[in-house]
């Protein structure tokens, strides 16, 4: 017999696991969640690249109601950050409700039962509500590059790094100098004879400013929470203002200069410190935080590469000057492909996958529910990841919306919920309208927060506390309501 449930919760990430635990809190105990690994921990679990850590402050990257006083740094390391998330589990006891080993395969709309059916690798199950936690960045994505595939020796992502692979003393090659890259460079730059990177754009770096968590820091986080607390608001506070250089060009031109006087100060060579100036305005693409990466690339054993890989021919990089470079290991820094999440191909509704609802641009109501696609919630959706603050913070903010509709729903006894599509496009016109003329859309470059059509479906336009503010009140009025028992016509409510 089929099993069913409530709630489907897909992922165990922030997003997953902050979903259950305040379900469990709202009293609600028929949920599970599907999970294609056997650990929690989503992105954390997943890269442990060497040197992988968080850019966001760690009092604020976590759970404002799940705070850990004991984190022993400015900047949590993957490690720290993965222990959290699973002791967050074992605390608030999600384990019992984790189904691991279970890659989501389907999840399909069933119009006559009002309900998912959703198929795994392990079992297929259905259920009244599917929340989404899943996230943008999980699969890695590779360039297009002839040879790539016929590579003659160890090649592998940052996001599924293996450490099975001997690095020290080889020639490694690393293609990319994004967020993840910047951060283990510098850790291959320390064993490898030669290391070459490959990098197409050069990002504006600012330093990280890390440094250990005193003993007695913590100790007062431990005896009074409220310190914390207070803590994490200032911090908040301190990364809200860095929006100022995403809206305003002369605060941004501010830190450019300020990226640049470090950059100066960490690299002499003016052809090496020409190749990573970036031509494009601050904040346009993601800026970068390190205190390493320009060391380890004036390093006598490290070379940047900025001509274009034109193909690979066994262990050699050909590059559109004509150079060859021979290497023993190659790494892609390469990142993701946020606009075009995996998911979305698994889910179907109405005869359609989201990922057809979501071509050519992805939109959604208030970056979480989705015109055509009853009883599903999607955290982390489109347009509601940040350039300058945490996202733990908007998928709060996406958790307590979802808790409202799902409390709306049984308060009014409706079998289904589905966002209005004029109300979802009104929403995404004012979204759209918000971007253009940014810093995202009109900086100078290209970046992963744009499709292949030029549209910034990735990033929230405002400061983060806007976007708390625009989803703290569930409106019926914005969407199509199925009751249990129809009542002529007024039980499809507009």
């Amino acid at each position: 017999m089929t099993r069913h449930v409530r709630i489907a919760i897909i992922g165990t990430g922030f997003a997953g696991l902050g979903m259950a635990i305040q379900l469990q809190r709202s009293g609600e105990r028929d949920f599970v969640i599907i999970e294609r690994a056997h650990e929690v921990g989503g992105t954390w679990r997943d890269n442990t690249y060497p040197g992988a850590a968080c850019d966001i402050r760690t009092d604020l990257y976590s759970f404002s109601f799940a705070q850990n006083p004991e984190w022993t740094r400015r900047y949590g390391k993957q490690a720290e950050i993965l222990e959290y998330l699973k002791s967050t589990a074992k605390r608030f006891d999600l384990y019992p409700k984790i189904l691991f080993g279970h890659e989501l395969e389907s999840a399909d709309w069933q119009e006559t039962d009002k309900r998912w059916q959703l198929r795994t690798s392990a079992e297929t199950l259905t259920a009244d509500v599917v929340v989404s936690g899943h996230g943008p960045l999980i699969d890695p994505a590779w360039p297009a590059i002839t040879g790539l595939d016929t590579f003659a020796g160890p090649r592998f992502h940052s996001a599924r790094w293996d450490h099975a692979v001997e690095l020290a003393g080889k020639r490694i090659a690393v293609i990319g100098t994004g967020a993840s890259a910047v951060q283990f460079v510098p850790e291959l730059a320390k064993v490898a004879e030669h290391l070459s990177v490959f990098q197409r754009t050069p990002a504006w770096i600012v330093p990280r400013g890390d440094r250990p968590s005193s003993a007695r820091k913590r100790r007062l986080f431990r005896t009074i929470p409220l310190l914390q607390r207070i803590s994490r608001a200032w911090i908040f506070r301190l990364a809200e203002a860095r929006f100022a250089a995403f809206a305003f060009r002369r605060i941004g031109a501010g830190m450019e200069r300020l990226a640049t006087s470090f950059l100066e100060g960490q690299v002499a060579d003016p052809e090496l410190r020409a190749k990573l100036t970036p031509d494009y305005r601050i904040g346009c693409k993601r800026i970068l935080i390190s205190s390493n990466f320009y060391k380890a690339i004036v390093k006598p054993n490290v070379e940047l590469v900025t001509s274009d890989i034109r193909s690979i021919e066994g262990n050699m990089i050909v590059t559109s000057d004509g150079e060859r470079h021979e290497v023993d290991v190659l790494i892609g820094g390469t990142g993701f492909n946020a606009t075009r999440p995996p998911i979305a191909r698994l889910i179907h509704a109405g005869g359609r996958s989201l990922a057809d609802a979501w071509s050519p641009h992805m939109a959604a109501l208030h970056g979480t529910t989705v015109a055509g696609f009853p009883n599903l919630y999607v955290l982390v959706g489109p347009n509601t990841a940040l350039g300058h603050n945490s996202i733990v913070y908007i998928i709060e903010a996406q958790v307590d919306y979802v808790l409202q509709a799902l409390r709306f729903q049984e308060r009014v006894g409706a079998v289904s919920l589905e966002a209005r599509a004029d109300a979802q496009e009104q929403y995404n016109e004012r979204i759209q309208r918000d971007l253009a003329g940014s810093v995202w859309t009109t900086g100078g470059c290209s970046s992963y927060y744009l499709d292949d059509g030029g549209r910034n479906t990735t990033l929230w336009p405002h400061r983060a506390a806007l976007f708390r503010k625009s989803v703290a009140r569930f409106d019926p009025r914005h969407y199509l309501i199925e009751r249990a028992v129809p009542v002529r016509s007024e039980s499809r409510v507009g």
